[in-house]
């Protein structure tokens, strides 16, 4: 938490010592478009990035495993968007990274290896490293019933009423 909080203190302070220090060199309307220009790129770089990421999710998904990596690439594609969004050339570049395929890349993989990153549906746990409903050991999390099911004499059942005009 005080991570945080430092992270929140401290790149503001970083990023307004940057900008005073790019418009002392090359001025203020330049600064200020410069910012601008790297949001706008920025913005279309996202756009792209994040289509191609939903493609493979989706073609993932039709083939029966978990999108994993592409939940998280996609992630870290809305983080970058949120920092490009961020006036500033220190998170900037940041988002810059962060949409670069080759650098992204490696990064959700490292989420996904390490086990950060999991998701819990009732008594499932889905491990994002295996395919859909891995983790799950029946009575571990609930309660599992087994029986078997026939349907004898609807005419006499009250909830059967299709016999009925």
């Amino acid at each position: 938490m005080r991570v945080l909080l430092l992270l929140f203190l401290i790149v503001p302070l970083v990023e307004m010592l940057l900008l005073f220090e790019v418009a002392a060199n090359i001025g203020g309307l330049w600064t200020v478009g410069l910012v601008v220009l790297t949001a706008v790129v920025g913005i279309q770089i996202l756009k792209r990035q994040g289509l191609r990421t939903l493609l493979r999710a989706r073609e993932r998904i039709e083939s029966g495993e978990l999108p994993a990596r592409e939940i998280i690439e996609g992630m870290l594609i809305a983080a970058a968007g949120a920092l490009l969004l961020t006036p500033g050339f220190l998170t900037d570049a940041l988002g810059f990274v962060l949409l670069t395929p080759r650098l992204r890349g490696p990064v959700a993989a490292w989420v996904v290896g390490r086990g950060i990153w999991s998701a819990r549906i009732g008594s499932v746990r889905i491990d994002p490293r295996a395919g859909f409903g891995t983790g799950f050991k029946p009575g571990s999390g609930g309660n599992v019933y087994e029986g078997e099911y026939s349907r004898e004499n609807p005419e006499n059942s009250r909830l059967d009423d299709s016999t009925k005009p």
